[in-house]
């Protein structure tokens, strides 16, 4: 299903309003830092069950998706909530009707590949021909770990220990990690106006680079603090210039790579394995958040300061990475990314050479590719010249420019 304006809208407004609400106990935390009693830290816990005990009365009453209920044989129930959605008169019904047989194709698409499509043939590659699944497996998992090893991990998990690193006093530590968590819930806001406007790979160069620089000249100026005689205006000075290249460093994140690594699996994996790919994602996340979780108070322990060096390191490293490895996604159906990945190169060069050669040679498939047509039979691995479904399946070879379809 593809939301429309009016309810990409909502699902914004409905984001910021989970995004304030994270925030209010970090705020209550910045600004109780001389209260006393168990009450200052139980609150913002307690806080958080409100909104999930009215989730809990609520979520009762949610339509089921129409997708599940088609895969699950409950058509008639998948197209009744699906006309809601869509409406039911004029050019409404048509286009309810027309998602309604795509959403059947998919679920019918899905049965006939689960043997293909298991994590574990995900994960290898096996059987997915020209699809290239493992390759995108590997990009979408990486972009993750490395999502936390640029340092986010690191700053929102030890925001004390770092603070403290910098020369910030006990008492004034408490409330600049929240103040610093605002700063990371607003700058999230910026990618709204940016990301479509140039592209992901481009949204990335800009943060690696000055994350890299903040976290570089954190470093440097903490390692200059330190090194003044405590409490002295010029240590001081140091700390507060440390603490604000944390502060860009976590803006610069929320405007960047908060938002990318997440939505990459969504664009680049085929319809029939995109929820899969979309957990592979959480998979990467979840090994790059956890690793650095644990390497975090041994690095700090152990050289201190010059962590920041490490995390600079990391953001060096993602701009050669993103260049050679990831191919744009933005703007492009998912069909036309088939066709990008289509190349048996694993570097980004050669996978748009080979899709610009598909665009002279084969204007009519990647034609169908941007209507979100399928361009490949999914049994027989023929290429669909008149055909009515959409978002299906893609198998190319392109070898020397001259595009074949596999059978089968």
């Amino acid at each position: 299903m593809r939301a429309t304006a009016n309810q990409k809208a909502s699902i914004r407004e409905a984001s910021w309003l989970c995004l304030v609400h994270q925030v209010l106990p970090t705020l209550w935390d910045a600004t109780s830092k001389g209260g006393n009693g168990s009450f200052i830290w139980r609150f913002p816990i307690a806080f958080q069950i409100v909104p999930l005990l009215f989730l809990l009365t609520i979520v009762w009453y949610f339509p089921e998706s129409p997708r599940w209920l088609v895969k699950v044989g409950r058509e008639e129930e998948g197209r009744y909530i699906l006309g809601r959605l869509r409406g039911e008169t004029g050019e409404d019904l048509g286009r309810a009707e027309a998602e309604f047989q795509d959403i059947r194709n998919f679920a019918e698409l899905e049965r006939k590949t689960a043997s293909r499509t298991s994590y574990w043939s995900m994960f290898t590659g096996r059987g997915s021909g020209k699809l290239h699944i493992g390759r995108r497996v590997q990009l979408v998992v990486w972009l993750q770990i490395m999502q936390e090893w640029i340092g986010i991990a690191g700053v929102t998990i030890y925001a004390p220990t770092i603070f403290k690193t910098a020369g910030i006093g006990n008492k004034d530590v408490q409330w600049i990690s929240g103040l610093n968590t605002i700063t990371y819930m607003l700058s999230t806001l910026v990618c709204v106006f940016t990301l479509d406007r140039i592209g992901r790979r481009w949204t990335l160069y800009w943060g690696s680079v000055v994350q890299g620089i903040a976290m570089a000249l954190a470093g440097g100026l903490t390692t200059l603090g330190v090194s003044q005689p405590e409490g002295s205006a010029a240590a001081r000075a140091y700390s507060s210039g440390a603490v604000a290249m944390i502060f860009l460093f976590t803006a610069t994140f929320g405007a960047t790579w908060l938002t990318v690594p997440w939505l990459y699996p969504a664009e680049i994996f085929p319809l029939e394995v995109r929820a899969k790919g979309n957990a592979w994602g959480v998979v990467g996340w979840s090994v790059g958040n956890g690793w650095l979780t644990l390497l975090c108070p041994v690095m700090f322990k152990a050289i201190k300061e010059n962590t920041y060096y490490v995390f600079a390191a990391a953001n060096v490293i993602t701009i050669p990475m993103v260049w050679a490895l990831y191919p744009e996604s933005n703007q492009r159906t998912l069909e036309e990314m088939n066709l990008v990945f289509a190349a048996d190169s694993i570097w980004n060069w050669e996978a748009e050479k080979n899709f610009k050669i598909l665009k002279e040679q084969n204007p009519e498939l990647v034609q169908a590719a941007q209507r979100g047509h399928s361009v490949l039979d999914p049994e027989t691995g023929l290429p669909v010249r008149n055909s009515t479904g959409r978002n299906m399946s893609l198998d190319v070879n392109a070898l020397d420019g001259k595009p074949t379809f596999k059978q089968g």
